[in-house]
């Protein structure tokens, strides 16, 4: 993804928060409850969310003065980057009447526009000082969401980064705020606009944005994989896995953050383009959006599987799946309809040479490791986003535009949704789109076929001794319970070990009776 954050500047009347922990307003987290989920059922977890510690309003320890005021740190406070952390602290949020950002139960609102405050991101919490810890390496993680009041140049995102789970307090002493407050935050962007890296001020090369007054960028960027499992307004939608060559929360400088200004995109520890799977750029302009197949007019479920080669949580990642449920359907993905790539609707490496070749890009997803990297993140444990954004980089053409602008709708993978090429510019976003939002709601995460139900659909069937199964595609082996056959399946036909294919119902992969005491 593209991140691009707006910060709000405050009057010296207000409290301003920083890398030390303020005590102006109490911190108080949002509860949002998700599920994790067995073959036996679902049990709740008293998961909360917490703001991104660079909205948040910096001040000094001692009293209401800011740190940083519009898009410049004031040099009184902040005259080298430990001082400035020293002299600086992040305070507690108004989620509601500051950012626009409310939760009830299971479901999580946020809003684009709220006074002066645009967009926001939070993270899910497992208590007031740690995130919570995503392994979903053979797992699959699913949601509802509700972006029908999201239009063209905004993206309602979550997806997953592979911060530390205590926001970094335990490698850097001088970061004193930790998840409390939403710190450690990295992307496989290496974004230069985060304001404490490290525990430090990221005031060294500070340079106020020419385009967004709340931004700018420092010397150092903050890198680490990243797997976006959605990226999306009600005209498109992409889900993108980016590796990294380093583990974890990685602050860069120079070359290694891979900075377009500096031609040194293909150069640095991440891969910046990523592998993304988005159905109108892959051939399929009639499957999401309003009135289509998926309808983004109304909530729908949205369901990803970490497949691994050998359905073990310790076997290397090779496949990421995806399959939506709504009104009670279950639907596949869409397939790919691009000359030079095989007809597959899910995201293996052999998809993404195929796309990058197809659409003549270079394959830095395959450098940086690929699938087998993005599951080292996830086996580790990564870090669940939820945020709402406009882009004043590239106006979120590359998600529903036509995107690069230089070259024509009709060059392969340039055409990514129906939006126009003026949809996006942040200017008119923030006026004509001010009372966006996107409601993300049900967030389950677990054992594979355990998060959903529904009726089949879409090539889809309900298995009634076991969980509901998308087909892989056609060749791809077959999961525990997963359908291997049938009248008119063209899926895959061979279980993996030591499943075999039975007829129940459609032919299911079940081990044998001499086996079935291992189920």
């Amino acid at each position: 993804m593209f991140p691009v954050v707006a910060l709000l500047s405050f009057s010296v009347l207000a409290v301003v928060y920083g890398q030390q922990a303020g005590t102006q307003q109490a911190e108080t987290h949002p509860k949002l409850t998700s599920q994790q989920c067995t073959a036996s059922g679902c049990k709740s977890l008293s998961t909360a969310v917490v703001l991104d510690s660079n909205w948040r309003w910096v001040h000094t320890t001692s009293g209401y003065t800011n740190c940083y005021t519009g898009n410049a740190w004031d040099a009184s406070i902040c005259s080298d980057p430990q001082t400035c952390a020293t002299n600086c602290a992040l305070d507690g949020a108004d989620y509601s009447g500051t950012y626009g950002i409310t939760t009830s139960g299971n479901a999580l609102t946020l809003k684009f526009v709220t006074g002066s405050n645009v967009g926001s991101r939070v993270y899910l919490l497992a208590d007031d000082s740690h995130y919570q810890m995503f392994k979903l390496v053979n797992q699959e993680f699913s949601f509802d969401v509700d972006m029908s009041n999201l239009p063209c140049g905004l993206n309602g995102a979550l997806y997953l980064s592979e911060m530390d789970a205590d926001g970094g307090m335990a490698k850097y002493p001088t970061n004193k705020a930790g998840a409390k407050y939403g710190t450690g935050y990295c992307d496989s962007q290496c974004p230069h606009d985060i304001k404490f890296i490290n525990g430090e001020a990221n005031i060294l090369g500070w340079t106020g944005s020419d385009n967004d007054p709340n931004s700018g960028t420092g010397q150092y960027g903050t890198c680490c994989s990243e797997m976006d499992i959605w990226e999306a307004n009600n005209n498109a939608a992409a889900y993108t896995p980016h590796p990294c060559s380093v583990s974890g929360q990685t602050r860069c400088s120079g070359t290694d953050c891979g900075d377009d200004a500096t031609g040194n995109r293909y150069s640095g520890v991440c891969d910046k383009d990523g592998c993304d799977f988005n159905s109108f750029r892959m051939g399929d302009q009639t499957f999401l959006g309003k009135g289509m197949t998926v309808d983004t007019g109304s909530k729908f479920t949205v369901v990803t599987q970490f497949i691994t080669a050998d359905n073990t949580s310790t076997g290397a990642l090779t496949e990421i799946r995806r399959l939506y449920i709504q009104n009670g359907n279950v639907v596949q993905n869409s397939k790919v309809n691009i000359p030079g790539i095989d007809a597959v609707n899910s995201i293996t490496d052999n998809f993404c040479k195929q796309q990058k070749t197809a659409f003549g890009d270079q394959n830095y997803f395959a450098t940086k490791g690929g699938l087998s990297a993005v599951g080292k993140a996830l086996q580790t444990g990564m870090v669940l986003a939820l945020s709402i954004w406009d882009d004043h980089a590239a106006e979120m053409l590359w998600l529903d535009s036509n995107y690069p602008t230089n070259k024509t709708a009709s060059t392969p993978g340039v055409a990514r949704g129906t939006c126009s090429a003026t949809s996006g510019d942040p200017k008119t976003v923030e006026s004509v789109s001010a009372s966006a939002s996107v409601t993300f709601s049900n967030i389950k995460f677990g054992d594979i076929g355990t998060t959903y139900s529904g009726s089949g659909g879409g090539g889809t069937t309900t298995n009634p001794t076991g969980p509901v199964q998308s087909p892989p595609p056609s060749g791809g082996t077959v999961a525990q319970y997963g359908q291997c056959g049938g009248t008119g399946w063209t899926g895959g036909t061979v279980c993996v070990s030591p499943y075999t294919c039975h007829v129940v119902n459609s032919c299911k992969c079940k081990l044998s009776k001499l086996t079935a005491n291992r189920y």
